[in-house]
């Protein structure tokens, strides 16, 4: 059995490794963006935390404990989505009976009702993300009518956070476990690690938040532009790289582009990795 405490911990600890690599168009320590600076998300990481790990609580309670707190701390929406990606992985930590964190979650994923949909969409609505509009199906501005689990799959054809839930959180598995794998191999440091994560994923698909905002158009044209940043950057030593991350970042600043869901998604795999070693260790200790 995995710690409530311990959870908690890796959460905050994922959330402020991510603000640690020069991310490009999104919020870090090299640099503010969008009205938003990096202590606000740590005092978001630490508000939401305990939400995030609460012992016996469904996930959506956790999701929706976890904006409330956050709009409580800081006023605003920092971490809606990686709360919707958190919120399950910490779940199937806490009441995993394996070390297979990709299993459990799958078993979590199966497992939501209309409860925690109804809870998950008071929380997107709380948190009013830009360009979340309405929806004809599963509308979050309405009472929950099915399972978040089937909310999430119609919503996965344009929403990536959406398409965890459908896919069993496959970007996080294989995507984003693989890039940091690959960096770690390199012998890169942890923020190297996570700005390759970070470009990863900015590379392999137009991020959904860019997407909502100014179309799939410029959502692609941006994914393009990252696959070949991403090129650059992986060659680089650290220095070099972070100075080239640095200039994409201004210029995608300039565009007031922000690839959200790219650094979502690269939290959840700090975290998940995080996790997944805690779930190792409890297997071998116990």
């Amino acid at each position: 059995m995995i710690a409530p405490d311990a959870v908690a911990r890796a959460f905050i600890d994922a959330c402020e490794a991510e603000l640690a690599a020069p991310k490009p168009g999104n919020v870090h320590h090299f640099a503010p963006g969008h009205g938003m600076e990096a202590a606000d998300f740590i005092a978001s990481a630490r508000a939401a935390a305990p939400h995030i790990a609460a012992p016996h609580a469904r996930v959506g309670d956790r999701i929706l404990g976890a904006v409330e707190a956050t709009w409580a701390a800081v006023g605003q929406n920092t971490n809606l989505g990686i709360v919707l990606l958190c919120a399950p992985l910490a779940q199937a930590a806490l009441t995993a009976q394996s070390a297979d964190l990709r299993g459990e979650t799958a078993r979590i994923l199966a497992a939501l009702d209309i409860s925690d949909a109804d809870a998950a969409f008071r929380a997107i609505t709380r948190a009013n993300p830009a360009g979340l509009g309405a929806a004809t199906e599963h509308d979050v501005s309405g009472p929950a009518r099915t399972t978040l689990l089937e909310a999430m799959r119609a919503a996965a054809d344009r929403d990536r956070i959406g398409r965890q839930y459908a896919e069993g959180f496959r970007d996080i598995f294989e995507t984003g476990f693989a890039a940091l794998a690959q960096a770690r191999a390199r012998g890169h440091d942890a923020p190297r690690a996570t700005l390759e994560v970070y470009m990863a994923f900015l590379c392999a698909f137009p991020d959904s938040h860019v997407a909502r905002k100014y179309g799939p158009q410029v959502a692609e044209n941006l994914r393009l532009e990252a696959c070949g940043m991403n090129r650059t950057i992986t060659a680089a030593n650290r220095e070099t790289a972070f100075a080239h991350a640095l200039q994409f970042d201004r210029k995608l600043k300039e565009r007031k582009l922000n690839p959200g869901t790219s650094a979502d998604l690269t939290v959840a795999v700090l975290f998940a990795d995080y996790l997944a070693a805690i779930l190792a260790k409890a297997r071998k200790n116990g």
